[in-house]
């Protein structure tokens, strides 16, 4: 096949992928503009198209003058899939300004790059490709087995992982000389494995029903109080599921209230699973379609926090140290008790014990977005 026809074929599969893209951007800017992870998803999605472009055959002699301020966003999407994968998996995540401060650098640092001739800087962002890819794949990995949103759980694996990996290899490429205005097959490979990452997050945003799984912005939420709760919540965005098993339901209720499961230290999701004798996915579908959690370890903490906050409350224990508290609560160390602690309460424990497990009328109210789940109704169990 000729060089001409390879860059035919090349920009004709850049065209296909910009496309989707765009129109991924679109519709999730019209159904989701309130959510964060859609809002970096919209400028990911921007951000890749200028990457799809500016990394075809001749694009220097074909873009002009509209070549820099593309490249200038391409080294500013590093940031943004890094910040789309955190935002994407963690429900607890915010945008700092620090984030946008980070994205800016990029951006003018790409700029420099493009009129500047320093082989250092383009091995440096080059080399950030690495660093950020990096940073989006190992906390997706990690919290993986926590996520109960099916679709979100499907697509982690692929899309991240998938996209990380390209980051990767064709930094890499770029650094050796593989990829070049000429390399023909090889350019053609990348518009290949661009449509292959680009196809399912196409199928998934625009299919609609996954979307609203992965982009749904959390409602409010009432914090629990002692005795106990198991909160039945209608989830903000339900999805099509099987009708609840009331008996799985109530062997759930059974080992989170009486038989306190929770408090037992790194109790994985495929634990509990065990000790219902259910199958570890009918779990995650009872725990988020049927009360609404999205997340295990939020899950779990509801629950842990409650217990600490009546310990900590109870005169009789005034001398129990805040750590074997958190430790008795089922919490593995004091960092994270503190950080979950202060999130659901707007106090840490030691300002909680000190006011005697009431909160001041002065202070600010809690968040919303501070909460796990939906409010939309809850039943409150006697204390065992």
């Amino acid at each position: 096949m000729t060089l001409a026809a390879f860059y035919t074929i090349d920009w004709a599969l850049r065209g296909a992928t910009v496309g989707p893209l765009l129109l991924i951007a679109a519709v999730l800017l019209r159904d989701h503009r309130g959510s964060t992870p859609a809002r970096l998803a919209v400028a990911f999605a921007v951000g890749s198209s200028a990457y799809a472009i500016c990394a075809g055959p001749d694009a220097h002699g074909l873009l002009g003058g509209c070549l820099p301020p593309l490249l200038a966003l391409t080294a500013g999407n590093n940031v943004v899939f890094w910040l789309f994968a955190a935002a994407l998996f963690d429900d607890g995540f915010r945008l700092r300004p620090w984030h946008g401060a980070l994205w800016l650098l990029m951006v003018v640092l790409g700029g420099i790059e493009c009129v500047a001739d320093a082989r250092w800087l383009t091995v440096g962002l080059i080399g950030s490709s690495f660093v950020f890819a990096a940073l989006a794949v190992v906390p997706t990995l990690s919290t993986w087995k926590d996520d109960l949103i099916e679709g979100r759980r499907r697509i982690r694996g692929y899309i991240v992982v998938a996209s990380a990996a390209y980051t990767a290899i064709t930094a890499f490429a770029n650094l050796t000389g593989t990829l070049h205005p000429a390399a023909g097959a090889p350019n053609l490979l990348g518009a290949l494995a661009l449509i292959a990452i680009v196809g399912p997050a196409a199928w998934s945003t625009l299919g609609v029903r996954t979307a609203r799984g992965l982009f749904a912005s959390l409602g409010p939420a009432a914090a629990p109080t002692p005795p106990l709760p198991l909160a039945v919540v209608e989830p903000a965005h339900p999805a099509p599921a099987e009708s609840v098993d009331p008996g799985q339901l109530a062997a759930l209720e059974r080992a989170m209230t009486v038989d306190r499961a929770y408090r037992q230290d790194g109790l994985t999701i495929a634990q509990l699973a065990d000790r219902l004798g259910l199958q570890e996915y009918r779990l995650r579908r009872l725990i988020n379609q049927a009360l609404g959690y999205r997340n295990f370890n939020s899950f779990l903490n509801v629950y842990r926090i409650a217990d600490a906050k009546a310990a900590l409350a109870d005169p009789t224990q005034a001398a129990v140290p805040v750590l074997t508290i958190a430790l008795d609560s089922g919490f593995g160390s004091l960092g994270p008790f503190n950080r979950a602690f202060k999130a659901e309460t707007g106090l840490t424990p030691t300002e909680f014990r000190r006011l005697g497990g009431t909160k001041p009328e002065n202070d600010p109210p809690i968040p919303d977005s501070a909460s796990t789940f939906p409010n939309s109704a809850s039943r409150i169990l006697p204390a065992p």
